[in-house]
């Protein structure tokens, strides 16, 4: 692949993970689940949400919680694998992020974290998350959110129910 063909495609992935975090940061993250395959998966140590209807759940069930202020940042984006139909990147997320309104208390991020993605696409279509892993490196101050498996299942069975 030519070096103009990586780099172009290394920035669009970048813009894509900014525009996820701006949808999760100021939106709730009422889209968020679009920017994932329909089986995609997103992995913590703590959460493991599978496919879109799962991913959607946990926005909604933040959104639900209450009033908090989030700012994922988003660096040191790094391109480790491309063919035509898949994309591997780590990049740093930094976590600045506290339940109430807006202002906060200015404080150190919560969580500094390495993450994995796996983007594919399909017939020259769109670039969406097949795999987001998460490592944490740094935690400390307000807890991070998230619903464990057993958690995301017992959403999932009451609202079928």
């Amino acid at each position: 692949m030519e070096l103009s063909t990586v780099s172009a495609t290394s920035r669009h992935l970048e813009e894509l993970v900014i525009a996820y975090w701006h949808e999760v940061d100021f939106n709730w993250g009422e889209n968020a689940a679009e920017h994932y395959t329909a089986d995609g998966l997103f992995v913590s140590a703590r959460s493991h949400y599978e496919g879109r209807a799962q991913i959607r759940e946990f926005y909604a069930w933040r959104k639900e919680r209450s009033a908090r202020v989030n700012v994922h940042l988003v660096g040191n984006f790094y391109l480790k694998n491309l063919t035509d139909s898949q994309a591997d990147v780590d990049w740093i997320c930094i976590l600045y992020a506290h339940d109430g309104v807006a202002p906060q208390q200015s404080a150190p991020p919560i969580a500094i974290s390495r993450v994995s993605d796996i983007f594919v696409r399909a017939n020259d279509g769109p670039w969406l998350c097949k795999r987001r892993q998460w490592e944490t490196l740094f935690s400390g101050g307000a807890p991070t959110t998230g619903l464990t498996k057993d958690e995301m299942a017992k959403r999932v069975s009451q609202k079928a129910g």
